[in-house]
């Protein structure tokens, strides 16, 4: 069974860090492109970043840009991404998705994705 598997979510302070993680089973990474969403409470979806196949190309939402760094590591079937400098409006449910293109697009045309890990961002 095909499945994206989220992690390393939970409750920080405003300033802090955290690294979430997404693992995929029953397939390899290594031929697909990468995203993470958030979904804020009554916002709509949006895109944090995107890693291509290689690793080798990333982009990043300019909320993030600077804070943010998306990675991945094929051997492990793994990606991350590390949230530094957190601030209140990261807040939400962060998801990966899987798109069968080496290279990062806008819109990202997510194949599947996985239920998400909850970021809350409180002092």
């Amino acid at each position: 069974q095909l499945q994206l598997v989220e992690s390393g979510g939970g409750l920080v302070q405003p300033g802090g860090s955290l690294r979430l993680s997404c693992v995929a089973t029953g397939f390899t990474l290594d031929y697909y492109s990468i995203a993470w969403f958030r979904q804020g409470a009554g916002k709509d979806g949006e895109e944090v970043a995107c890693i291509s196949s290689s690793g080798g190309s990333t982009n990043y939402a300019d909320s993030v840009k600077g804070r943010f760094t998306i990675s991945r590591d094929n051997a492990k079937n793994t990606v991350y991404l590390q949230m530094n400098s957190l601030k209140p409006e990261d807040t939400g449910n962060y998801y990966c998705a899987s798109a069968s293109r080496r290279l990062c697009v806008s819109p990202f045309p997510s194949l599947d994705w996985g239920q998400g890990t909850q970021v809350t961002v409180s002092s």
